[in-house]
């Protein structure tokens, strides 16, 4: 009797999801919009959004003219982090070359440079554009450390340096080469599927009422769980299509690598897309309006997936409120779950707690939407 009671509900949801299908098969766009547009749109991005800091233009004002002074603009370039973009006869032409944009950095060498480094009191002036904060900060670090590294050679011509009683040796784990890509491209994933799950499923119960055919649907034996499972299912499998299309992307262009447990990964990601697609189809059920449900998916799953989610910026920075309500959002666990995968190699024994709260998301969201899910037509 159990399996029989199963067994026809099962048929029922079957038939709702192939209902479903021929919805998306009729209209090509929701495949474009589930498929094609996450993978344009990590591309895009993640070239666009780049922390990574390289061809400093750089305005040299040599006022000593001698090899220690050549040998040290030779170090700044020699790396191409900083390009020579003029030289400037007087700091004051330098300075209206940084007024006008020209440059971000430049660096004067005073006269005398060569006999000051002889007696090892050289000092050497670099003035930075701080209207970009972080270029200004970056641009510091490189030239502090360039500098350090052409000290001994200036101070000996060429002769090395005693080595210092202690010596520090710095090793940057999963990202050695401080790529920004790295960073940027996983959680761009999540925040790029959050927004295009949430958008599908949107659409459609919002969908059948604004067609007059949710009184056909309530004329069927049909109950609320399985009208709402059967329309997730034909959704969640093109988001988890949507996840290894993200996926070859990020690792074909942008070289991320994958480290930890594919299983964990894929548990998340079906845990995320569940919730995602939850919240989609609650907004739906709300609105009874496509242009409406369009705008408040929009508005839910765009703005907090990016501010609030660490894809940016840290959640450690965010002020305590905010802090408290990015608990909230979906795409906070889920990043933490593809960086720990992908770049830290983390399993099941360290990403439990993300996994938890996806899980718990998505168990709240689809009962929030079978309950306000009513059958009637007031």
């Amino acid at each position: 009797m159990v399996a029989s009671t199963f067994g026809r509900s099962g048929g029922r949801i079957l038939a709702i999801a192939g209902k479903e299908v021929l919805h998306i098969r009729r209209d090509p766009r929701t495949l474009y919009l589930a498929l094609a547009m996450p993978v344009v749109m990590l591309v895009l991005f993640g070239f666009g959004i780049s922390f990574d800091v390289d061809h400093l233009e750089l305005a040299v004002v040599d006022q000593d003219g001698t090899w220690a002074s050549r040998e040290l603009v030779r170090q700044f370039t020699a790396s191409k982090e900083f390009v020579v973009s003029t030289e400037s006869p007087s700091p004051e032409q330098a300075l209206r070359d940084a007024r006008r944009g020209h440059v971000v950095a430049v660096l004067v060498l005073p006269k005398g440079f060569a006999r000051a480094v002889s007696s090892g009191g050289a000092q050497v002036q670099l003035l930075v554009d701080g209207a970009d904060g972080n270029t200004a900060t970056q641009v510091l670090a490189k030239a502090q450390a360039l500098i350090q590294v052409a000290s001994p050679r200036l101070a000996g011509e060429g002769a090395p340096l005693p080595a210092p009683p202690v010596e520090v040796r710095i090793r940057t784990l999963f990202n050695p080469g401080g790529r920004s890509a790295l960073f940027v491209v996983p959680g761009l994933a999540a925040y790029l599927l959050a927004i295009v799950a949430v958008l599908m499923t949107a659409l459609t119960v919002a969908r059948e009422w604004e067609r007059g055919s949710m009184e056909q649907l309530f004329a069927t034996p049909v109950g609320r769980m399985e009208i709402v499972v059967g329309k997730l299912l034909p959704y969640l499998c093109i988001g988890l299509a949507q996840v290894l299309l993200v996926l070859t992307a990020g690792a074909w262009v942008f070289s991320v690598p994958i480290r930890g447990s594919l299983p964990v990964l894929g548990l998340g990601a079906l845990l995320f897309l569940i919730g995602m697609l939850g919240q989609g189809l609650l907004i739906s059920v709300v609105t009874r309006n496509q242009v409406v449900a369009t705008q408040v998916a929009t508005l839910t799953s765009m703005l907090p997936s990016m501010l609030l989610s660490g894809f940016i910026f840290p959640i450690s920075n965010l002020p305590a409120p905010l802090r408290l309500l990015s608990t909230l959002i979906p795409a906070r666990y889920f990043v933490s779950v593809l960086r720990g995968v992908l770049l830290r190699g983390n399993g099941l024994e360290v990403l439990w707690p993300q996994l938890g709260a996806l899980a718990l998301f998505a168990l709240l969201i689809l009962a929030a939407a079978m309950a306000r899910f009513q059958r009637r037509l007031d």
